[in-house]
């Protein structure tokens, strides 16, 4: 299953509109949206407005990919259970944000093999068709590393 994911506080439908087109074109039965506060629905794709912690947990757990917007959180749970991903930065200029936080964010990311980046709609369908078989290069740990965890020690310290 591919999971896609938008959080809860703001509609993306860019990305739910552009993914459930997606799903249709290549007639894919196994992918599951979570699409937040919006009015859209989905036609090519199971979905749901929200999902509380414990089904959002399995989602991850059980899925093949995921998509989403570049939240750290989303991007850190992938991260931490060696999924690859797929993300598309919402914009602050077409009110899916309140600023560009995420694109920065989208571009550092990105330079994993494991997370992949699709700014706009043309380049998603493509990013699609591979997320699949991006190469997980790894897990991060659930902790910060004794090194950083040292370094803020240190600089808080002085």
């Amino acid at each position: 299953m591919i999971f896609v994911t938008v959080g809860a506080q703001m509609p993306f439908d860019r990305l739910i509109r552009a993914v459930d087109a997606w799903t249709g074109e290549r007639g894919r039965q196994d992918v599951f949206a979570q699409i937040g506060p919006t009015d859209y629905r989905p036609e090519h794709m199971e979905w749901t407005k929200f999902l509380n912690p414990p089904e959002f947990n399995a989602c991850f757990r059980d899925c093949t990919a995921v998509v989403a917007h570049a939240g750290m959180g989303t991007l850190i749970t992938a991260l931490e259970l060696g999924k690859p991903i797929l993300v598309m930065p919402r914009r602050a200029d077409l009110h899916e944000t309140r600023n560009d936080h995420q694109l920065p964010t989208a571009k550092h990311f990105g330079e994993r093999s494991n997370v992949d980046v699709a700014y706009a709609e043309p380049e998603l369908s493509a990013c699609l068709d591979r997320v699949e078989s991006l190469t997980v290069d790894g897990r991060v740990g659930p902790t910060a590393s004794p090194e950083l965890v040292a370094a803020v020690r240190s600089f808080i310290e002085g």
